[in-house]
């Protein structure tokens, strides 16, 4: 399992940053921000509101449905949720699907989520 979290953590490391101000976010096709009006951006082909926490921001993006669904099974949705600002190092479905086949899978699973908790806290400023 310790290659399996080297290599997730290499995949987030490609990946975007979501921020609760929405700061730094990229566009996971291009690489590159995507500006829509103010302060909102474009991510997954959502907008990401800075009025929004990460979270809420997060399940719109079509691009992060893997890494919403690892927060979920790690139970890190409040904290999330809570006063920030915080960042996250968000990997894409794009970055998880590079992984070996059956990681996340393993992660996810509820006897695992000590473990998913503390690789996904990793990529939390």
């Amino acid at each position: 399992m310790t290659k399996r979290i080297a290599l997730l953590t290499a995949a987030a490391f490609s990946a975007l940053a979501l921020a609760a101000t929405v700061s730094v976010p990229a566009s996971a096709e291009s690489g590159k921000m995507m500006k829509s009006s103010g302060d909102t951006v474009m991510v997954g082909g959502a907008p990401m509101y800075p009025s929004k926490n990460i979270v809420e921001n997060a399940v719109k993006s079509k691009d992060h449905t893997t890494l919403v669904a690892a927060v979920k099974a790690a139970g890190l949705v409040k904290t999330l949720e809570g006063k920030g600002p915080f960042t996250v190092f968000a990997p894409t479905n794009m970055a998880f699907d590079k992984l070996p086949a059956g990681t996340v899978d393993t992660l996810v699973k509820p006897e695992n989520k000590k473990q998913l908790t503390k690789i996904l806290t990793y990529h939390v400023v």
